[in-house]
């Protein structure tokens, strides 16, 4: 019996994980989803800046991690229409316009926000490094339009901004290493508050960041979004996409332990320094 389970075919475990993603998408649960300090910090930080603040965002992704970094844009501009700041939108992506436009005009619709008057969207311009400095010299002569060729200079939601030191508020939702460039050549060089969102495979990378007070608050991947989703009371992808991947987790975890006791209990210890023992023979 032991050894049946020592050789189990790993098809089995990929058709136990199959049925544990279909059965927590085909029932409708709730698990908790508690708000960790670096998320919570960029919630207060939004909720504490008075209406008409200037919150920058930058869609810096694309397709390839919507299903993470499109969730945290959605719940942050629910928040910020909410509170009636004024949102200035743009990204270094090519591929993020569309998804950057998106989110934009789908949520201020919700809330009647206008074009222009509530918000901007600047589009996409390559250059990132020497875009970043020319913003923080003079927003206008980065942007003479709006993504929608509309001069800048004459957009309400504009007004009191002329470069990114004038910003309340910065956060780039990153698949990349953007974060690092907006610190670099933006944060540290024109000194607005920032924070980031990113992709759960770069959420280690930036730690260091936030332990340095360079940002001031992260969301990591779906875990994230969800947390932030749940502060702004709008769940929805996040908090979906949740389901399924705390059941996998749970699963996995249980593997873990029953494969380790599998392999003590038909003596797989002994036996692999015996093995050892041959080879150094």
């Amino acid at each position: 019996m032991l050894e049946k389970l020592v050789n189990i075919d790993r098809r089995i475990i990929f058709v136990l994980v199959a049925i544990a993603v279909i059965v927590s998408l085909l029932l409708s649960f709730q698990l908790p989803i508690p708000a960790t300090p670096p998320v919570k910090d960029i919630y207060d930080k939004i909720e504490g800046l008075p209406p008409g603040s200037h919150i920058m965002i930058a869609f810096d992704y694309d397709p390839a991690a919507k299903e993470e970094l499109q969730p945290m844009a959605l719940a942050l501009l629910h928040h910020t229409y909410r509170q009636n700041q004024k949102v200035i939108g743009l990204t270094l992506w090519p591929g993020g316009t569309g998804l950057a436009e998106q989110a934009l005009v789908s949520i201020a619709e919700q809330y009647g926000k206008k074009p222009g008057e509530d918000y901007v969207f600047l589009g996409y311009k390559p250059g990132v490094a020497s875009l970043i400095i020319n913003m923080g010299e003079n927003l206008y002569t980065a942007f003479p339009t709006d993504f929608y060729g509309n001069d800048t200079r004459t957009l309400p939601a504009l007004q009191g901004v002329e470069s990114l030191r004038d910003l309340d508020y910065f956060i780039d939702l990153a698949a990349g290493a953007s974060v690092e460039t907006w610190i670099a050549f933006g944060k540290e060089k024109y000194k607005f508050p920032m924070a980031a969102g990113c992709t759960a495979v770069i959420g280690p990378d930036l730690y260091p960041f936030l332990d340095s007070d360079q940002i001031n608050g992260l969301m990591a991947g779906l875990k994230g979004a969800a947390e932030y989703e749940v502060l702004v009371d709008f769940p929805a992808q996040a908090v979906e996409g949740m389901r399924p991947q705390s059941v996998t987790h749970a699963l996995v975890v249980v593997f873990v332990i029953f494969s380790n006791a599998v392999f003590f209990a038909s003596g797989g210890f002994r036996t692999v320094r015996r093995g050892r023992g041959r080879q150094g023979r």
